[in-house]
């Protein structure tokens, strides 16, 4: 018998928090990642405008992280129903700040190695792999979050 206490009229709230933290943190970071690699791109565009399209790669990989925070959104809200105890919205409230803020922190550190990096492989194609190798740590960041994210949003919790 499961105890009333754990299956509160307020307990969706828990889960749409989830959710909406999930889209609404990475989205931050991805727009952050997005504009300041943006900004060094048009800069290093002026030096070297041959080098554009080999430059955009930071722009892309900041942008798939709204897509973890998409997926996971996606799963937490499709696993709110009439039945979903409080458990469950701690679960899943976690599991959106999870790939939120690690994806937050991965958009901000996307845009400042981008930036960087566009502008020095202007001047230095050299710097181009240690570029790639730094922006693929940066994006990592968003994919502990994502795991973590995953295992707890499909994590089975108490059904009232």
């Amino acid at each position: 018998m499961v105890n009333p206490d754990q299956c509160p009229a307020y307990s969706s709230f828990f889960g749409v928090m989830g959710a909406t933290s999930a889209m609404v943190f990475t989205a931050l970071g991805a727009a952050y990642g997005t504009a300041r690699a943006g900004v060094g791109i048009s800069a290093a565009a002026v030096l070297k405008p041959e080098a554009i399209m080999k430059s955009v790669i930071p722009v892309i990989m900041a942008g798939i992280i709204a897509i973890y925070g998409l997926v996971v959104a996606v799963l937490i809200q499709g696993r709110i129903d009439e039945k979903y105890s409080l458990q469950a919205g701690f679960l899943h409230l976690g599991a959106g700040l999870s790939i939120g803020l690690s994806g937050l922190g991965a958009g901000v550190a996307i845009g400042i190695v981008g930036d960087a990096g566009v502008r020095g492989n202007a001047q230095q194609p050299r710097l181009y792999v240690g570029m790639i190798l730094i922006l693929i740590f940066a994006e990592v960041l968003a994919i502990y979050g994502l795991i973590v994210s995953l295992l707890m949003t499909v994590r089975n919790a108490i059904q009232c």
